[in-house]
């Protein structure tokens, strides 16, 4: 509301900042239903890439992950690239259920991929996992240049290996290391490898 100021001047509405606050929720958690509403289609759409039961759906705080079969994940990722405008390589990473007690898992190891639409602004996380005794996955790098360092980081800290990688080596540990120290039976403190590591001085240290 405006009204009448000493002077004669006419004072400017005045702001309700907590409806104001009230407000934006509102409009944030409607486009967040909007969002949760496309990705759940784009979900159950690329599930027809693949026969019924195959891929299964899991959903949880408004995100869809499909767990596929690793002789299928290439495929159905191309697919979701092509037919399903999934352009963008947000993410690929890897995770060890070793010892994990919140659910049943058929292998130890799994591979996450992160897809984005950016047309719809739509994500989806696609899931396969691994077999520990022959951890191979091929490569989606030809699909995603984005993959390349993604897939050499998961190599360096899990020992999960992906075929046709063009430059699969270290990324993060020294080319010598021994062992993959994301691995849930990797010691927290490491073997000792701190102490063998090499020194590098800066050129200005002995200034300092």
């Amino acid at each position: 509301m405006s009204g009448p100021v000493a002077g004669g001047g006419t004072r400017l509405p005045t702001a309700d900042p907590d409806a104001r606050r009230r407000e934006r929720r509102e409009q944030a958690k409607a486009a967040a239903d909007r969002r949760a509403a496309r990705e759940r289609a784009l979900a159950e759409q690329v599930m027809a890439f693949l026969p019924q039961g195959v891929v299964t759906r899991r959903e949880q705080r408004g995100q869809n992950t499909l767990v596929v079969p690793l002789a299928e994940a290439k495929g159905f990722l191309r697919r979701c690239r092509d037919e399903a405008g999934f352009d963008m390589l947000t993410d690929l990473t890897a995770l060890d259920w070793m010892a994990w007690e919140g659910g049943e898992h058929p292998q130890r190891f799994a591979v996450l991929w992160t897809l984005t639409n950016m047309a719809q602004e739509a994500r989806l996380l696609v899931m396969a996992y691994v077999d520990e005794d022959a951890p191979r996955i091929d490569t989606v790098s030809d699909l995603w240049p984005a993959a390349d360092w993604a897939e050499r980081e998961v190599y360096d800290m899990f020992g999960l290996e992906f075929a046709g990688h063009g430059n699969l080596i270290r990324l993060l540990m020294p080319f010598d290391y021994v062992g993959h120290p994301l691995r849930k039976d990797y010691p927290l403190r490491g073997r000792g490898e701190r102490d063998n590591f090499p020194v590098i001085k800066r050129a200005n240290e002995e200034q300092l």
